[in-house]
């Protein structure tokens, strides 16, 4: 009987084949500065970061890549960011070809959303969104970019850092500047940072919420629950993180800045971890409290369906209502009039624990392989990398080969999600008929 590829399999072998399409024209001659063409793996580590929106870079992309080079990078963050199965299926709307069950399964389980039904039109309204945020996001960065590079220039960068901060790749052209200097020249820049922002938080809040808000507008009450979990956690997120990011850096990097530069880069501190890898201030000369602020915001992410990684603003608000539930011993989650279902704190819990281990694991081992470095800047690296983030203390292009590949892993596995990726080697259908006796054991 001929083997058939499930939904989960499926997803992941094309973000695999996209990955290594984008290996083979970054090591084209035409795509490096050099004249010579990437080596492999320096070609792998980029696409693999630009495909899985991630940002981590092992040489700095305006230093390190032509503009053909660039173009590239450009297209495997737009590619990933919304889903190939998502490009895949609007071109077929476009070309008017009949969508079919199987596809439309592929769109539910590449975008997350909760229901079979309308996920055609979903994908309509995904791609034209996109286009138009993109896009008014590009023009506004233009006013900023045309005045200092030029006209040329200054549209290709407007472009590039707009799909870029959309898709929540935090891969910048300001290298010129300074390699690896990121958007640091732009620190109390109002309009930088606040479009920036802005193309952060729609990219990571997810496709269902964008469906949600333009259905049902400014009436709130017939937001659907996972929508209200969505924007109540991100509103917390952003807020706490800023205030906490203000208070771990007023006497560090904070403290020669006005009270502009002071707000915008605490703002930017809480929104970037989430998942997008841009920065306004030095990440190196974060101290520790931050750079554990910072992590606790990589793991937690965006939102599903969206572009951002992490575990999900969703995950992490079903575990706080379990914990919160059991110690006031109560039966059922309820939130917002409503009560969460048992098969979601299952996935929750199951994602929340995939990801910690995971983390620690290449992190154990990273520490192992890199004697030198300190356990805070190994442990950005690892949760940037699952969190497909981006944000670094600098240590990415002087890692080991060893340790370079473990985040690869770690970027593979964060894109498709890290539970979908076991699943991808685990799934089966068939469910044994005869389950073993129930035996309690003593917890805590």
């Amino acid at each position: 009987m001929k083997h058939r590829l499930s939904r989960v399999q499926t997803i992941a072998l094309g973000f695999f084949l996209i990955i290594a399409l984008g290996t083979i024209l970054l090591m084209l001659p035409v795509s490096s500065r050099s004249g010579e063409g990437a080596g492999f793996f320096h070609a792998l580590f980029t696409s693999t970061s630009s495909t899985c929106v991630t940002g981590l870079v092992v040489a700095d992309t305006y230093c390190s890549w032509t503009l053909f080079g660039q173009a590239v990078i450009l297209a495997l963050i737009q590619v990933g960011g919304l889903g190939f199965i998502t490009i895949s299926v609007f071109l077929a709307i476009f070309l008017k070809r009949k969508i079919g069950l199987k596809e439309r399964n592929l769109i539910q389980e590449s975008v997350n959303t909760l229901q079979l039904a309308g996920t055609v039109r979903l994908v309509h309204k995904i791609v034209i969104y996109t286009a138009w945020i993109e896009g008014i996001g590009a023009l506004l960065l233009m006013v900023r970019f045309i005045p200092r590079f030029g006209w040329a220039k200054g549209i290709w960068y407007g472009i590039f850092h707009s799909i870029s901060a959309f898709c929540n790749a935090g891969f910048d052209l300001m290298g010129q500047f300074g390699p690896y200097s990121s958007l640091v020249t732009y620190y109390d820049d109002v309009l930088v940072n606040l479009v920036v922002m802005a193309l952060i938080i729609l990219g990571g809040i997810g496709f269902i919420v964008w469906d949600d808000i333009s259905t049902h507008t400014w009436h709130v009450r017939k937001y659907l629950l996972h929508t209200k979990i969505v924007l109540a956690m991100t509103f917390a997120l952003i807020l706490g993180g800023s205030l906490c990011f203000y208070l771990l850096e007023r006497g560090n990097l904070l403290a020669g800045m006005d009270a502009k530069g002071q707000v915008l880069c605490s703002l930017f501190g809480a929104v970037t971890p989430r998942t997008a890898g841009f920065n306004t201030t030095d990440t190196a000369m974060y101290t520790e409290g931050t750079r554990l602020l910072t992590i606790i915001l990589m793991f937690i992410g965006g939102s599903p369906g969206s572009t951002a990684g992490g575990i999900k603003t969703t995950t992490m608000m079903a575990i706080l209502l379990y914990i919160w539930s059991n110690l006031r011993n109560k039966n059922g989650l309820n939130i917002f009039g409503r009560r969460l279902d048992e098969d979601s704190i299952k996935k929750a819990s199951t994602v929340f624990f995939i990801n910690l281990l995971l983390a620690a694991a290449c992190g154990l081992a990273m520490c192992g392989l890199e004697p030198g470095l300190g356990m805070s800047d190994i442990s950005m690296e690892v949760f940037s990398a699952i969190g497909t983030v981006g944000i670094s203390t600098g240590i990415t292009r002087d890692l080991s080969l060893a340790s370079q590949c473990l985040l690869v892993f770690l970027m593979y596995c964060g894109r498709i999600g890290s539970m979908s990726f076991a699943l991808s080697f685990t799934e089966k259908k068939r469910t044994p008929p005869v389950q073993l006796p129930t035996e309690k054991i003593t917890i805590g």
